[in-house]
């Protein structure tokens, strides 16, 4: 199967569903726990029907999914085909898939020898090293990875990415900003912001727009 670009999967207008980090994500409102087990299991009949697989959050008041292709590390046209199917079970139910509600976390560590390090977190973390990254293999802790810095002191080691779908930036940032964060920079724009926090601690909001 061929990778979409983050182009062409806002072309297919899943309205529902935010593409964050190789992946298509919604959440479903649930009145109930039942309505949502029974939600899950349409589903899981569908994904069966299909032999294409999501990753579901089953909790008391939604239901949260995710869609990826795992043999390619991205989406692919059957998570667009799996997503509209789940979009229309979820009608069916008196629900609805929204896309504002979710997000995805990343978490960076500034270092000047990512060699030195990545070892050790793999192992703690119980992941495994992919070159500058450490990665679940279950895909249930955030992504760890490093990005090169100097070894000037003092420095901020850790960051967040916070991964959105793009028309959850500006609410986001807003409130953010209204919290006693700042905007560092929006050079990088509509990739990525920097924001930090009353404290100087930076944190970014990316989306897939402007990728390659």
């Amino acid at each position: 199967m061929t990778k979409l670009t983050g182009r062409q999967i806002a072309d297919e207008k899943l309205d529902g569903w935010a593409y964050l980090v190789d992946g298509l994500q919604t959440r479903i409102a649930t009145p109930d726990f039942a309505t949502g087990l029974a939600l899950v299991n349409a589903i899981g009949a569908v994904a069966e029907e299909m032999n294409h697989h999501p990753d579901v959050d089953l909790r008391y008041t939604f239901v949260g999914i995710r869609l990826t292709s795992h043999d390619t590390r991205a989406v692919t046209e059957r998570d667009v085909r799996l997503a509209r199917r789940i979009d229309e079970l979820a009608t069916e139910a008196g629900l609805t898939t929204d896309r504002t509600r979710v997000s995805r976390l990343e978490i960076g560590l500034d270092t000047p020898e990512y060699e030195r390090v990545a070892g050790f977190w793999a192992a703690a973390l119980g992941a495994k090293q992919h070159g500058e990254e450490v990665l679940d293999p279950d895909d249930a802790l955030p992504a760890l990875w490093f990005q090169r810095s100097g070894s000037e002191e003092p420095r901020q080691r850790w960051h967040f990415d916070v991964w959105v779908d793009p028309g959850q930036v500006r609410p986001r940032m807003d409130a953010a900003l209204a919290a006693g964060g700042t905007l560092v920079s929006d050079a990088e724009a509509p990739s990525f912001w920097v924001l930090a926090d009353g404290e100087g601690n930076r944190m970014c909001f990316c989306t897939w727009q402007d990728r390659s």
